[in-house]
């Protein structure tokens, strides 16, 4: 791949996707208060609760966010293999989404949406309920507790369990989601030409038949790395801006 068709698909990608970790973090936010207002009551471990709560705020975040994300990574996935054997070309991102509406309608944008959501958003309830519950079990195994008047870590232990409770979630996350997203990928990017319309299935059947299980975890190692480090950068900034949200509010 030339360095012009790599950039045409990284500038979408990196600057696009900004627009969306707001709409995901808006949704998560809001669903996380609401279910916590309706679970108060339950007669539950509250690490437990708190566990639960989160990973369902996660799971409809993804529901909401996979609406914008979903018709961006088609276009940044169409940017990196064009040209790529009979893959068609394209102008930049503008022109790809022109040559799908031709050819294959609004959907077309969409294809991959439901794998997306059936899988992505349970691994999105993994993430966010596996860091709830380490985060309030690291906080405990440290001797503090959250539900206490005395708990004020320094802001080094913060970003210290924020940190390793992200790392954690991301790695556990990318056990399940390589194989999906390897599958997806290749749904996306898939030509209609002469195969009629892909489908989950149609497509996984073909990378089995290619390459066997080990095709699914294709890219596993670098996907691994990714979801760790995405997941300790970005929550350690999110859960930063949330404090400094809370002092302003408190003065």
């Amino acid at each position: 791949m030339e360095f012009q068709e790599f950039s045409e698909a990284l500038v979408p990608s990196a600057f696009g996707s900004i627009p969306g970790r707001v709409l995901g973090l808006t949704s998560l936010e809001v669903s996380k208060e609401m279910l916590l207002g309706h679970t108060k009551d339950f007669d539950m471990n509250e690490t437990t609760r708190i566990g639960m709560v989160n990973g369902l705020a996660g799971f409809l975040a993804n529901i909401v966010s996979s609406t914008y994300f979903v018709p961006l990574d088609v276009i940044c996935q169409r940017l990196m293999v064009q040209g790529v054997t009979t893959m068609p070309t394209y102008n930049g991102p503008f022109d790809v989404i022109r040559k799908v509406l031709k050819v294959e309608g609004f959907f077309g944008l969409y294809r991959g949406f439901g794998i997306t959501v059936l899988t992505q958003s349970p691994a999105s309830a993994l993430w966010w309920g596996s860091y709830a519950t380490a985060q309030r079990l690291i906080w405990r195994s440290l001797g503090y507790d959250e539900g206490n008047a005395k708990f004020k870590p320094s802001q080094m232990e913060f970003i210290a369990v924020q940190a390793t409770a992200g790392t954690a979630a991301g790695a556990c996350s990318s056990v399940i989601t390589t194989p999906v997203d390897t599958i997806k990928t290749r749904l996306q990017v898939m030509d209609n030409v002469g195969v009629g319309r892909p489908s989950v299935m149609k497509t996984t059947r073909t990378l089995l038949d290619d390459e066997g299980w080990r095709g699914l975890y294709r890219g596993f190692g670098p996907r691994f790395l990714n979801m760790s480090l995405w997941g300790t950068s970005m929550i350690v900034t999110y859960e930063f801006i949330k404090r400094l949200s809370v002092k302003r509010d408190d003065r």
